[in-house]
C-alpha cells in the first residue's frame, strides 16, 4: 500500500495543484458565454418528457400488482418503491428504473438469504410473463453484494433493476432531490456530468467505473468547496436526522445559501474538470472527498486505499466509488484529460463549439445537426488531429485559428462530389463514375478514361495511355511499364536474365536434364527401370541385377534372406556374400549351437514355421 499522507499535507497539495492548472487556462468571457448556451441547450433537449415520467410510474404500479399476486395469501404484501435517478429527477428517457421491494416491518433486518429468496419469487413470475412476450431479459444476479433482478419491459424498452429492502437507497435519493431544490446549478451540473460520463462510457459500476451516486456527490463536493460555497456541508443538513422528513425541515435554514456565488454552470463544469485532474495522483495517498464535512479528508477503507474515494454522506464508513478498478481509473482519467484539452483548445479558439459539443456529449447531441468538424473525431473519443496543446505542456504549440461555424449545411446527395476544407465537405460537381479522375488538393478531377484494355502509365497526373501489345507478346518491366518483347513459342526453352526469358532450344521432356545457371541442359537418360546412382552429374545407370550386392563382388546371393553388410567389405576383408561364412540362412537352425559360426537364430516374421529358415 502507498504511503498515506496526513490531511493537512493532502489539502496543501490539492490547493497547489489546482492553482497551477488554473493558470494554464485562458478563459474568454465570450467563449464561456457560448459554452453556457450550449450546456443549457443540451440540458433542455436531454431532459425527460412528461410521458417518460408517466411510463415509469405505470411500471411501478405494475410491479406492485405482481407483488400482490405473489404474496396475496400470506398477508405480508411488500411495497415496490422507486429510487435512484428517477426519484432524484436526474434521469433521461433511456435511463434504468431502480426499484426496491420493501416489507412492512422495517425494524427487522432482512437476511441476505431472504433477499435472494424474494428475488427468485419475482423471477418465477416474470419468467411466465416473458413467455407471453410482456417482458424480456429476466436475469437474477444473486452473487453480487447487493442481489438484484434485471428485467426489461417490452413495451417501453426500460430496464428495471429490482432489489430487496434497499431503504437506504430510497432515503438517499429523496435527500439529494431535496438538496437540488437549494440551487438549480446543482441539479443542472449533476445532470450534465452524468450525460458526459455516459457518453464517455465511464458511468457503470458493473464495468468498474463511476456509478451515478459518486458522480453526483463529486459535483456536490465541488459546489461545497467553491469560494463562496454554493452548497452547505451535508452534516449541517443532516443535523436533525437523516430521514427525509427531518431533512426537509432542515433545508429551510439554507434557502439562498449559495446566492452570493455568481458562477455559471459552464464555469463550474470547467473548474470541476480541473479539480479532478489536480488530484489524480493523490487518491492512492489516502485522499477522500467528503460531502458530509465539505472538505478533503485522509482516509483508508479497511486499512486500504481505493482508486477513487468518495465518502457516503449517510454512512461515512462506506466509499460510494469503491467499484472503480485500477485499470478503469486510467480510462476515467484519460477521458477527463481529453475533455480538459478540448475545453482549453476551445478557449484558445482552436476548436469550435460543434466539435466540443460532440467531444463532451457524443450522440446526446443528436437533436442538433452536428457540424462537419466532428468528422475529425473518432467514435472512441480519440481525435484524428486535435489542434490544441496539452495543458501540461508549456511549449508554444499554437496554430492558426479556425473560422466560426456557420451552422449545419444541408447535405448534397451522396453521388455529389465533395471537397474537404476546415468548413467541412463542400459540394463539387461529380463526373460519372466511369470518367477517369485525377487526385489533387481540390479532390478527384475528371480525366478522359481509356478503355480498360489500353496500357497505362502512372504519374502524378494520373494514368496515361501507352500502346499495348497483344497479351501474347513478351513484355519487359521498366519504370515506364511493361514493354513488348518478341516471345518465342511456349514450347521453346527459356533462360532468365534481366531482359526477361530468352529462348533456348529445349530437348524432349523425356531427355535427362542437368541444372545450371543457364537452365536445364539435356543429359542422355536411361530407361526408368535402370538402377541409378546419384552424383553431381545426375543419376547414372547401374544394372538392376546387382541390387543388394557390392560393386566389387558381383556374386548373386543364394537367397533373398542372405545376411548382408552395408559396406563394401567386412572387417576381415571378405565380401558381403561370404559374411558369417555362409551364403544362405537356410541352415541357421542346424548351426544354432555353434556360436562361433552364427548367433542364435531369431524368429522371422516372414516364416510361419520354425526359427530362422526352418521349413
Amino acid at each position: 500500500m502507498s504511503k498515506v499522507y496526513r490531511v493537512k499535507v493532502l489539502r496543501k497539495r490539492v490547493e497547489r495543484a489546482e492553482r497551477k492548472r488554473m493558470q494554464n487556462y485562458k478563459v474568454h468571457p465570450e467563449r464561456l458565454s457560448s459554452l453556457e448556451e450550449l450546456l443549457n441547450e443540451i440540458y433542455t433537449i436531454c431532459r425527460p418528457k412528461t410521458s417518460d415520467y408517466e411510463v415509469r410510474r405505470d411500471l411501478v404500479s405494475v410491479f406492485n400488482e405482481i407483488a400482490k399476486d405473489i404474496y396475496g395469501r400470506s398477508g405480508n404484501i411488500p411495497v415496490v418503491e422507486e429510487f435512484g435517478s428517477f426519484v432524484m429527477d436526474l434521469f433521461h428517457s433511456k435511463s434504468d428504473l431502480d426499484l426496491s421491494v420493501n416489507f412492512d416491518n422495517s425494524s427487522v433486518k432482512v437476511s441476505h438469504e431472504k433477499k435472494i429468496q424474494t428475488l427468485r419469487k419475482f423471477a418465477r413470475k416474470l419468467y411466465a410473463l416473458q413467455r407471453d412476450g410482456h417482458v424480456s431479459g429476466v436475469h437474477p444476479i444473486t452473487a453480487a453484494k447487493v442481489p438484484i433482478l434485471k428485467v426489461v419491459d417490452c413495451g417501453t424498452k426500460i430496464e428495471c433493476d429490482i432489489s430487496v429492502e434497499n431503504r437506504d437507497g430510497v432515503s438517499k435519493s429523496k435527500i439529494i432531490h431535496m438538496i437540488c431544490s437549494l440551487d438549480e446549478r446543482f441539479q443542472k451540473l449533476s445532470f450534465l456530468m452524468k450525460a458526459w460520463a455516459k457518453a464517455q462510457n465511464i458511468n457503470s459500476s458493473r464495468d468498474k467505473t463511476l456509478n451515478s451516486l459518486s458522480i453526483i456527490l463529486l459535483v456536490a463536493f465541488h459546489l461545497q468547496t467553491r469560494n463562496p460555497p454554493i452548497l452547505p456541508p451535508f452534516s449541517a443538513i443532516l443535523k436533525d436526522g437523516s430521514d427525509p422528513d427531518s431533512v426537509e425541515k432542515s433545508l429551510n435554514k439554507f434557502v439562498n445559501y449559495g446566492k452570493s456565488n455568481k458562477e455559471s454552470v459552464a464555469e463550474l463544469l470547467v473548474t470541476l474538470i480541473i479539480k479532478l485532474l489536480s488530484v489524480e495522483k493523490l487518491w492512492d495517498k489516502g485522499l477522500c472527498a467528503s460531502t458530509y464535512e465539505a472538505s478533503w479528508l485522509s482516509k483508508t477503507w479497511d486499512s486500504k486505499v481505493c482508486c477513487i474515494s468518495v465518502e457516503d454522506f449517510t454512512d461515512q464508513s462506506q466509499n460510494v466509488a469503491r467499484a472503480v478498478g485500477k485499470g478503469e481509473v486510467k480510462q476515467i482519467y484519460k477521458c477527463i484529460q481529453r475533455t480538459s484539452e478540448y475545453i482549453s483548445a476551445y478557449m484558445d479558439g482552436l476548436v469550435e463549439l460543434p466539435a466540443l459539443r460532440y467531444q463532451l456529449f457524443r450522440h446526446a447531441a443528436t437533436p442538433f445537426q452536428v457540424d462537419s468538424q466532428t468528422s475529425n473525431i473518432e467514435e472512441n473519443g480519440n481525435s484524428i488531429a486535435l489542434p490544441c496543446r496539452d495543458i501540461m505542456n508549456k511549449e508554444d504549440q499554437s496554430t492558426e485559428g479556425q473560422k466560426e461555424s456557420q451552422g449545419a449545411i444541408p447535405s448534397e446527395p451522396i453521388t455529389t462530389k465533395r471537397k474537404w476544407s476546415s468548413e467541412g465537405w463542400e459540394g463539387l460537381a461529380s463526373e460519372p463514375i466511369t470518367t477517369k479522375k485525377k487526385w489533387s488538393t481540390e479532390g478527384w478531377e475528371g480525366l478522359a478514361s481509356e478503355p480498360i484494355t489500353t496500357k497505362r502509365k502512372w504519374s502524378t497526373e494520373g494514368w496515361k495511355e501507352l500502346p499495348s501489345e497483344p497479351i501474347t507478346a513478351k513484355k519487359k518491366w521498366s519504370s515506364e511499364g511493361w514493354e513488348g518483347l518478341a516471345s518465342e513459342s511456349i514450347t521453346t526453352k527459356r533462360k532468365w536474365s534481366t531482359e526477361g526469358w530468352e529462348g533456348l532450344a529445349s530437348k524432349p521432356i523425356t531427355t535427362k536434364r542437368k541444372w545450371s545457371t543457364e537452365g536445364w541442359e539435356g543429359l542422355a537418360s536411361k530407361p526408368i527401370t535402370t538402377k541409378r546412382k546419384w552424383s553431381t552429374e545426375g543419376w547414372e545407370g547401374l544394372s538392376s541385377v546387382s541390387w543388394g550386392l557390392s560393386k566389387e563382388d558381383g556374386v548373386q546371393p543364394d537367397s533373398l534372406w542372405t545376411k548382408r553388410k552395408r559396406s563394401e567389405e567386412t572387417t576381415g576383408g571378405t565380401s558381403s556374400a561370404q559374411w558369417l561364412r555362409k551364403s544362405d540362412t537356410k541352415r541357421w537352425f542346424a548351426r544354432k549351437n555353434n556360436n562361433k559360426c552364427a548367433p542364435k537364430a531369431k524368429r522371422s516374421n516372414t516364416h510361419t514355421r520354425g526359427w530362422g529358415g526352418r521349413r
